[in-house]
């Protein structure tokens, strides 16, 4: 058994991708555990990631209510990050966002329930594309901010969704889609009405391909909850982004980091 505060699931780019549960300082391998019953158990108390305070409930995936209010990565520009105000001298945490948001940023297209876009610091590929589920990955514009992405992201996303069906993304394996021909469009709409925004256009970039373990996919998508049912005790049949998928459920890793977790 292992006992200790959970993380999100820790991903390795391969064939398929290989995870592993991270509880306190320890590092649990689970693709040789898939087609395996294992066993979480909530032990009830909630750890702030950031601060360590015990909290009541986990705010923005982790957090305690006290640093959800004081830091910026807890904004709602990092949802939204059209809305990034760094440049209006309103940022919480100015080092912070010239670390996190004055990076170079990618604007990506990717197949997880099917076709999306998405904009994530150059240094986070190709895992936010695992963290997605995405099956297919595209590159299609370097910006130099973490604004310009957004407001190019928020254009097209007039045209395609930018987020994923989480349900469907867990259902099945989405059709192949030729994200190639696809962006070329896509590309016209930015350069017509994002002009003010500073881009590279990525036009040699090549399509990423991502395989997931996956021994079956669920026949009824189902959200396991720890707060409502603490004992999760089943066969892992596959992962896939930050879910583990069981035979009678799935479980969202991140919604539960802090949680304090025996692992069997």
């Amino acid at each position: 058994m292992i006992e200790g505060t959970l993380h999100k699931l820790q991903a390795h780019f391969a064939n398929p991708i290989e995870y592993s549960l991270c509880i306190g300082d320890k590092e649990i391998s689970l693709n040789n555990l898939i087609g395996e019953k294992i066993s979480l158990e909530f032990g009830i108390v909630i750890l702030c990631i950031h601060c360590g305070r015990k909290t009541p409930k986990s705010y923005n995936q982790g957090y305690c209510f006290l640093c959800m209010r004081k830091l910026a990565r807890c904004d709602i520009c990092m949802v939204r990050p059209e809305l990034c105000h760094y440049a209006k001298g309103t940022c919480r945490e100015p080092s912070w966002g010239e670390a996190h948001c004055l990076q170079p940023h990618i604007v990506y297209l990717a197949n997880t329930s099917g076709l999306k876009v998405g904009i994530t610091r150059q240094k986070n590929l190709p895992y936010r594309w695992i963290d997605q589920g995405a099956v297919q990955a595209l590159p299609i514009f370097k910006v130099w901010n973490r604004l310009d992405s957004g407001l190019i992201e928020t254009r097209l996303a007039q045209t395609i969704p930018d987020k994923t069906n989480w349900r469907k993304m867990l259902k099945e394996e989405p059709s192949t889609l030729n994200l190639k021909d696809l962006s070329v469009a896509l590309k016209e709409l930015i350069i017509a009405d994002c002009k003010d925004c500073k881009w590279e256009d990525l036009q040699d970039e090549v399509v990423s391909s991502l395989a997931y373990p996956i021994l079956e996919y669920p026949t009824v998508i189902k959200s396991l909850n720890l707060d409502k049912n603490p004992l999760i005790s089943d066969i892992l049949i596959g992962i896939k982004g930050q879910y583990l998928l069981f035979k009678t459920g799935v479980l969202n890793i991140k919604n539960c980091k802090g949680y304090t977790i025996k692992f069997f």
